[in-house]
């Protein structure tokens, strides 16, 4: 049954890190009433009364047409569209929290913008929406979105995946602009997948870094890591061409080299010897990489899939082991064909 609505006037985002507050505020430039919901009412109280996101988006004021709201159902109840931004780590708890209010999801479209996998029952988003909230209209953005490059206007392109090409469509006339170019694709699997892997690949990257090594080491984690993002993608359903295109190769190679990225940043920490709690301590945002290996690492083994990277990061962040160590373990391998 088509529970789309013909046009969209009002949205919602729920989540108040980062990237929710950016595409928050382009919605906002574009003309829509947009209403912004946090787990926290004393922070948003505090972004309320300030006009500035101080943890998750320094620097970008915040206007007050922006309306925060603490109550999730008439957050909830008052988008056309929902625009799902919550880490994956809590994603499965907003979900139960969001049924909870027994706001009525039909005739809405609802959007996931988080970037990761659910580490208990190994669910991608589409997944956990699926079990939490039934039949509902799905689609995904994703792609090389560094949050505070959109939020300044920057040009960034990103993609919408949906199974239902009328709400891709209805994503991609939102969220296009000047500044913010939108594709569409058919493939939730493979554009969920690649906006999760990446972030795995990115902190071997920071790794790297961190270690000193150059450009070479580099280049041959991030080519390697696409392989093993393609071979779980094509184990798991997913279309072989969508890891070339903006929320695969795009993401990847943002994410790696970024100075801003988050997982490429604790990579870069691990391998100048800092533990991950003292690393997890320093940080207000999530690198959504270092819950997602674990997911990643049962999903390779369930599947029989190769992929030593992962491996490697999945030893370093929960096993301590010596970030120069991981490399010769990679480096040590049996020699194959590409």
């Amino acid at each position: 049954m088509d529970y789309m609505p013909n046009k969209i006037k009002n949205i919602t985002v729920i989540g108040d890190g980062g990237w929710g507050t950016t595409l928050a505020l382009h919605l906002l430039q574009k003309g829509f009433f947009v209403s912004l919901w946090g787990p926290h009412p004393a922070y948003l109280k505090e972004i309320s009364s300030q006009r500035i996101n101080r943890k998750f988006l320094p620097g970008i004021i915040i206007p007050a047409s922006l309306n925060i709201i603490s109550n999730l159902k008439t957050a909830l109840d008052s988008g056309d569209m929902i625009v799902f931004a919550v880490p994956s780590k809590y994603a499965f708890a907003v979900l139960k929290d969001i049924k909870a209010t027994r706001s009525i999801l039909k005739r809405k479209i609802f959007l996931s913008v988080t970037k990761g996998i659910e580490t208990k029952k190994l669910l991608r988003v589409s997944e956990l929406v699926k079990v939490s909230l039934g039949d509902v209209t799905f689609a995904v953005l994703s792609g090389p979105t560094i949050a505070s490059e959109v939020a300044k206007g920057i040009p960034s392109t990103a993609v919408v995946a949906s199974r239902q090409l009328k709400a891709a469509k209805l994503v991609q006339e939102v969220f296009n602009s000047e500044t913010f170019r939108i594709y569409t694709n058919d493939d939730v699997i493979g554009v969920e997948l690649g906006g999760s892997v990446k972030n795995i690949i990115a902190i071997a990257c920071g790794v790297c870094d961190g270690l000193g090594f150059g450009s070479n080491t580099k280049a041959a984690l991030l080519t390697r890591g696409l392989a093993e993002m393609c071979r779980l993608g094509k184990a798991l359903g997913a279309k072989q061409a969508t890891f070339s295109g903006l929320s695969g190769l795009g993401d990847l190679v943002t994410t790696c080299f970024s100075p801003q990225s988050r997982n490429r940043c604790v990579g870069e920490m691990l391998g100048r010897g800092k533990s991950i709690v003292d690393i997890n301590s320093e940080m207000e945002m999530v690198a959504e990489g270092v819950e997602t290996v674990k997911a990643v690492r049962l999903l390779a083994k369930k599947t029989k899939i190769s992929m030593p990277i992962t491996e490697e990061i999945f030893e370093i962040i929960y096993h301590n082991k010596k970030p120069l160590k991981a490399v010769t373990s990679l480096m040590s391998r049996k020699i194959k064909a590409e």
